[in-house]
């Protein structure tokens, strides 16, 4: 009797020790209280998880630092960006220079063209980096075209040419790829006190005429200084201007709704245009035409 006493307590012993190291309760019907290190990993990995979501870089958060950029919008004319007090702005977009591949010599080229700019101008201007998703459509677009115009093209060359077109789709989409453009900001503000206007001229046209030439002024002098460097300027128009701010809020849906589709599919019309026949078009274009006498006489 006694050994089996002693046998039964070892036992307890045993088992005891072994809900102690599997942090388990040691009555069965007892719940098992989870820790507060437990809870803590767990709202952790929430929280990281969370902030993974947040910070996908297919997340678009342009928009938010754009509106900081440029506030007080007005709309955009004659080639600018205007703000409201006679604010206006220009952009020129600028080709990269590939400085690194240049040796010490053309670097030094680089570098004094960009200085010299720099220290010539007496006015603020902004740099404004956008980065976009990797767009292949059109090269693609110019491979199919290609193909299909050249008659005697033989079968490597064909095969050569589809496999680069599903290579640069599939390189495209296998994981987020972005391409940065490059622009510089010219702002200006017009003070109509300076303005000499006439009676029968309209002050609005003269502020943005104003603000044109002297913007433009400014554009085409760093055009001239940053060509020494190899690094082009080219003018921003309305529509350059307007796809600046397509991307800027829309860079994930710009993927799928590209602007240049837009604008060949004349989304960006002022009126909406079907196709006519050809003697609907000359009825209309002669009754313009005959509108037109009319006024004149």
């Amino acid at each position: 009797m006694k050994d089996i006493f002693v046998l039964l307590v070892i036992v307890l012993a045993m088992y005891v020790f072994m809900k102690i190291m599997l942090k388990e309760p040691i009555l069965p019907w007892k719940e098992k209280k989870v820790s507060n290190d437990v809870r803590v990993n767990k709202d952790k990995k929430l929280k990281k998880n969370k902030k993974e979501v947040e910070e996908s870089p297919l997340e678009e958060k342009e928009a938010a630092p754009f509106k900081e950029l440029f506030p007080n919008v007005v709309g955009i004319e004659s080639h600018m960006l205007r703000h409201g007090n006679n604010e206006f702005t220009m952009f020129a977009e600028v080709e990269p220079v590939n400085y690194f591949l240049r040796d010490p010599e053309e670097q030094e080229i680089v570098d004094a063209s960009f200085e010299t700019w720099v220290a010539s101008i007496n006015y603020p201007i902004r740099i404004y980096l956008q980065n976009r998703f990797v767009d292949l459509t059109e090269p693609i677009e110019e491979i199919q075209k290609t193909m299909s115009d050249v008659d005697d093209l033989n079968f490597e060359a064909r095969e050569f040419g589809e496999n680069l077109i599903r290579e640069l789709k599939a390189w495209q989409t296998a994981q987020p790829r972005y391409e940065t453009k490059r622009y510089i900001l010219f702002d200006y503000k017009v003070d109509v006190k300076d303005l000499k206007v006439d009676d029968d001229e309209d002050l609005d046209e003269r502020i943005v005429d104003k603000a044109f030439n002297e913007l433009h002024r400014r554009v085409q002098a760093a055009r001239q200084q940053l060509r020494s460097g190899e690094m082009l300027v080219h003018l921003l128009t309305t529509d350059g201007i307007t796809e600046v701010l397509y991307y800027a809020f829309n860079r994930r849906k710009a993927m799928k709704n590209r602007y240049r589709d837009i604008e060949r599919q004349e989304q960006l019309a002022l009126y909406v245009t079907a196709d006519q026949e050809p003697s609907h078009i000359a009825l209309v274009k002669g009754e313009i035409e005959r509108a037109q006498e009319e006024s004149i006489s």
